[in-house]
């Protein structure tokens, strides 16, 4: 059975994640450790007692893709191998580190810096996000185009056929959110982010953090990987500096992603990592999918006696 790991976000991460798996398997614990030690950083520290750092971007994103990656590396001793990855946003990186893409010491100190960049991309109450539920996908561009008019707001997740999230100035935002009221959105929520992610006000940021991404070595992907840009698979290792800086500034197409992904023959879909967003993201995509997550050792007992049943 075509299996796909699917990597959790920023915005999943809570007091806690992960520590189950530390507590039981050596391998997560040493998982742990490197990060600590790439970053400086006592990440177990942050991931189960700090509730000011676990939601502070440069932190949370290692903090996400450690938890994630002690996870995946657990479901490989079990047994458990994924035939291709993706992930959502940060998630990504999780996916590329299960390909062997980049090695996992990289990839967090790659978080971190992609983190304090975004952290600082835009002054505080300038920028806004929102979750619209309830509306398609051409009401709510053609939303973003009339505001844009007068202010900026773009559609930076297309998470599920009802559910997008919107990235702009605050007045932008704003204005987009009440115009989905007016236009019969079923909710809308404003996110509590520290930035507009996935707009082009990361512009800055997506330049600098470039210089970077340009200077790392990607090895050969082991497993095809699914880019939140193209929504397809990468072509290969080389256009994963390109597609990463792009990620910054690009809208998110995670249902078209996973669309891709089942034309391509994925069969058995399994969120990593903290949280089970991605599983009701997928499940809303098509019911037809039965998707599973795994943040606790019980769930990955329970995926492997389906396994072995």
């Amino acid at each position: 059975m075509k299996t796909a790991f699917v990597f959790s976000g920023q915005g999943a991460q809570y007091l806690g994640m992960g520590k189950e798996f530390y507590d039981t398997y050596a391998s997560a614990r040493s998982i742990f450790d490197e990060a600590s030690e790439s970053l400086a950083l006592d990440l177990a520290e942050i991931c189960f007692n700090d509730e000011k750092k676990i939601h502070f971007t440069p932190y949370t994103q290692p903090a996400i893709l450690t938890v994630s990656h002690a996870i995946a590396t657990v479901m490989g001793e079990e047994g458990i191998h994924p035939d291709c990855s993706a992930g959502l946003s940060l998630g990504e990186y999780s996916a590329l580190v299960a390909s062997g893409a980049i090695g996992f010491k990289e990839a967090v100190r790659l978080v971190h810096k992609r983190g304090s960049l975004m952290e600082e991309a835009v002054p505080d109450g300038e920028g806004k996000m929102a979750a619209v539920i309830g509306l398609d996908a051409e009401a709510v561009e053609s939303i973003c185009t009339t505001v844009t008019e007068s202010n900026y707001v773009a559609v930076a997740n297309y998470n599920t056929p009802s559910q997008l999230v919107l990235s702009g100035t605050a007045e932008g935002v704003e204005q987009a959110m009440k115009l989905a009221e007016e236009r019969g959105a079923k909710r809308v929520v404003e996110l509590n982010v520290s930035g507009p992610f996935h707009s082009k006000l990361l512009e800055p940021a997506a330049q600098e953090f470039s210089e970077v991404l340009f200077q790392q070595t990607f090895n050969p992907l082991t497993i095809p990987v699914y880019s939140n840009v193209t929504a397809s698979a990468y072509p290969d290792s080389g256009a994963i500096s390109h597609l990463l800086t792009e990620q910054m500034t690009s809208s998110v197409r995670f249902e078209q992603m996973i669309r891709t992904m089942a034309e391509d023959g994925v069969e058995r879909f399994i969120e990593v990592g903290p949280g089970k967003t991605l599983k009701s993201f997928i499940k809303a995509i098509d019911r037809s999918f039965k998707p599973s997550n795994v943040e606790k050792p019980s769930q990955l007992n329970k995926l492997l006696e389906k396994s072995s049943g």
